[in-house]
């Protein structure tokens, strides 16, 4: 008989096991590269394998485009209704209103871009699409506006799939109204430049999105107006590889440069300053 006997207890580990968030690791939606989130979030949100440069919110541009601490939201006040009693409607602003956490498809703000003072408006995808209705067409009218009274630059960045079907013509009439304020600008030679993102389609892009002094794009964004499969049906034929494309539209003269998304506030400050006489050691000096 044993004098003693050993107590067995169960063996603890000696390094606390790590938890990894389910949110820690993103994928690329062109190539399936996996990452960091935090890598893809340093890099711009440009897939650090192929290059790819993925959605981003309007926020997230306001941030690369402007300079800190002087970004004001203007035309908050502006909402949507439902004009032609559109079913469902007002359910789904209300929807989109919650998800995307803006009022609409379109953010209009006033800042300074390396110290030159600018009035920027971005769409922003998340909010149904992108689509462009009377309260697109209103701020980025009133923005322009804003260009016309202060001398201002103004800078949009699209990303729309159209015009919003649930209101009808009163849609398409924010294309006129934008673009006439656009030639007021124009004409009192007050810079504007149209920057298109992935994807910028539809009465958008058949409108202000390419009636910039410079017209630029991201790499690979998707740019037409109606989608290839309609096209091919129309007209008959194959079409070609690359085809709304924003390089396949560069290349064919429809755009003035394909702009990798960290090179975006240098290129339109070189562009700025050049549309207004600036050179690049001079100052900004309010008009």
């Amino acid at each position: 008989m044993a004098w003693f006997r050993k107590e067995k207890k169960p063996r603890q580990p000696r390094r606390e096991r790590l938890e990894i968030p389910a949110d820690a690791w993103e994928k690329c939606e062109a190539c399936g590269h996996t990452d960091l989130r935090e890598k893809f979030v340093r890099n711009l949100n440009v897939c650090p394998a192929c290059d790819y440069h993925r959605r981003i919110r309007a926020g997230e541009y306001i941030g690369i485009l402007l300079d800190d601490g002087t970004v004001e939201e203007v035309e908050t006040d502006i909402h949507s209704t439902d004009p032609l009693g559109f079913p469902e409607y007002p359910q789904r602003l209300k929807k989109a209103t919650t998800n995307a956490g803006d009022s609409d498809a379109v953010v209009t703000v006033t800042g300074t871009l390396n110290e030159m003072p600018i009035n920027l408006g971005v769409m922003d995808f998340a909010f149904m699409g992108g689509s462009m209705g009377s309260v697109v067409g209103e701020k980025l009218a009133r923005l322009g506006q804003r260009s016309l009274e202060r001398k201002f630059p103004l800078v949009i960045i699209s990303a729309s799939g159209g015009a919003r079907m649930q209101e009808g013509v009163l849609s398409l009439m924010q294309m006129a109204k934008v673009s006439a304020v656009l030639s007021m600008l124009a004409e009192r030679r007050i810079p504007y430049i149209s920057i298109l993102t992935n994807p910028t389609t539809g009465g958008v892009s058949a409108s202000y999105a390419m009636l910039g002094d410079a017209n630029l794009a991201e790499p690979g964004a998707v740019v037409g107006f109606a989608g290839p499969r309609v096209i091919k049906q129309t007209i008959g034929q194959d079409l070609p590889e690359g085809f709304q494309t924003a390089e396949f539209l560069l290349e064919h003269g429809m755009l003035d440069s394909v702009v990798h998304r960290r090179e975006l506030k240098r290129t339109v400050g070189q562009l700025m300053r050049h549309m207004t006489g600036k050179p690049a050691a001079t100052g900004w000096e309010s008009p």
